[in-house]
């Protein structure tokens, strides 16, 4: 029995990559104004590809700049339990040379282009924002689009709504802010490259946090924030064991700290992650503080606490300006709350929640029976829900826009700059 299902197993296992040069990303530096940060991965016997970048004003790649990636063997996907486009079970093959360089000496509030491959001419062309030192900006946040092959609608839906909030723009994004749960099972790694090979993908910066799906594998018992890790270059600034994957970055007058919720369900972790955030925001000092985590600070559906006693008296002592989140699938938002009472905006934090967007993981309402003195708005589709947030932001403040698939603003809230931190 054991050696047929050893047969089997090999009969079953599939190679998830093709091409040389694949997953490619591109991530903030610790200063997005100067520094951005590359992943890529390519193939075991084809080891020789660089970075080629230059500013898209440079339309002729004639002040082009050639890096060399540092490099690893990737195992953290291999063998792993998975499904093809097709729906068949499969045992993924899927060892890489993951590659990363960190660009720096940037210009600030810069358009860029790169190219991954052996030479400037080759490779497709991609692109990336540096971050103005202070100023306007602004950023598409979204958040569990759930990427699963076997269902391609799902990340469909998510693109759509980056193109309808790109048109409400009226132009790309200085960044992408993605909440989690972007990934159906993050230790299929088909899933992850199918995913970065989206427009959006190649024509943005992305910064996010990791999600309890994009931190599990099909039986939900090979959980790893090495899935997340593998496929990001992040800042390398997090707390021991949680380097980039806990993370944090300036975005012109705004400090963001990413955590990964996976590492605070016990008490200990909880404290772990608290105690970095306290000492990150005090090293930092910015005119906005933004946190975002993947858990809900609410229970969308009936207006429950969740997340929020558990991060509230922290927020209130360090001065977060907004927290996002996610997971719920259910959007929520507060005004600015200081010891959980709604203030004018001069102190507090703003709290926030996205929807899901994959047109169907929502949940439908249910009786508002808790804290609707803070909540302000809480909305969804029910089971089919898609929607996504467009922020403005400049010196004074942030303006976060909730829009449906259709590119009707729904819900609006400003996140005033307090004091002149910096």
């Amino acid at each position: 029995m054991r050696i047929t299902s050893f047969i089997l197993a090999s009969l079953l296992c599939v190679s998830v990559w093709a091409g040389d040069v694949y997953t490619v990303i591109a991530n903030p530096g610790e200063n997005a104004s100067k520094s951005v940060r590359l992943n890529w991965h390519s193939n075991l016997y084809n080891e020789n590809t660089f970075c080629f970048y230059t500013e898209c004003s440079d339309i002729h790649w004639a002040r082009v700049k050639k890096i060399t990636p540092r490099q690893e063997l990737c195992t953290a996907f291999d063998s792993m339990y998975s499904k093809t486009p097709q729906g068949e079970n499969i045992y993924e093959q899927a060892r890489f040379i993951r590659n990363t360089v960190e660009l720096k000496k940037l210009k600030p509030g810069t358009r860029y282009m790169y190219r991954i491959g052996t030479n400037a001419q080759n490779g497709e062309t991609r692109y990336f924002h540096t971050a103005p030192e202070c100023g306007e900006w602004s950023a598409a946040i979204i958040s569990d689009f759930h990427a699963y092959t076997p269902l391609p609608k799902r990340v469909k839906s998510a693109m759509a709504m980056l193109d309808t909030l790109e048109a409400r723009n009226g132009s790309y994004f200085d960044v992408i802010l993605h909440v989690g749960d972007i990934i159906a099972w993050g230790g299929s790694y088909s899933f992850w490259k199918d995913l970065y090979d989206n427009d959006h993908f190649k024509n943005n910066l992305w910064a996010g946090v990791n999600g309890n799906h994009d931190n599990m594998d099909r039986t939900n018992k090979r959980n790893s924030k090495e899935f997340f890790r593998n496929v990001n270059n992040n800042p390398l600034n997090g707390y021991n064991g949680q380097e980039g994957v806990c993370y944090h970055f300036t975005y012109g007058d705004v400090l963001f700290v990413m955590l990964n919720n996976e590492e605070m369900r016990s008490d200990e972790g909880l404290a772990a992650a608290q105690e970095w955030v306290r000492n990150v925001i005090k090293r930092n000092k910015k005119r906005f503080v933004v946190v975002m985590e993947h858990y809900q600070w609410f229970y969308g559906t009936n207006g429950k606490f969740s997340q929020y006693s558990r991060w509230q008296p922290l927020f209130d002592e360090c001065g977060v300006d907004l927290a996002i989140s996610a997971n719920n699938h259910v959007y929520a938002r507060t005004n600015a709350l200081y010891n959980g009472v709604e203030t004018d905006g001069s102190r507090g934090t703003v709290y926030l929640q996205t929807s899901s967007s994959d047109n169907e993981r929502g949940q439908a309402l249910k009786e508002w029976t808790d804290n609707k003195d803070i909540i302000k708005y809480r909305w969804s589709e029910g089971g089919k829900t898609v929607s996504g947030i467009l922020l403005k932001a400049d010196s004074n403040k942030l303006s976060l826009t909730l829009y449906d698939r259709y590119g009707k603003a729904l819900d609006n809230v400003i996140v005033k700059a307090k004091t002149k931190k910096n």
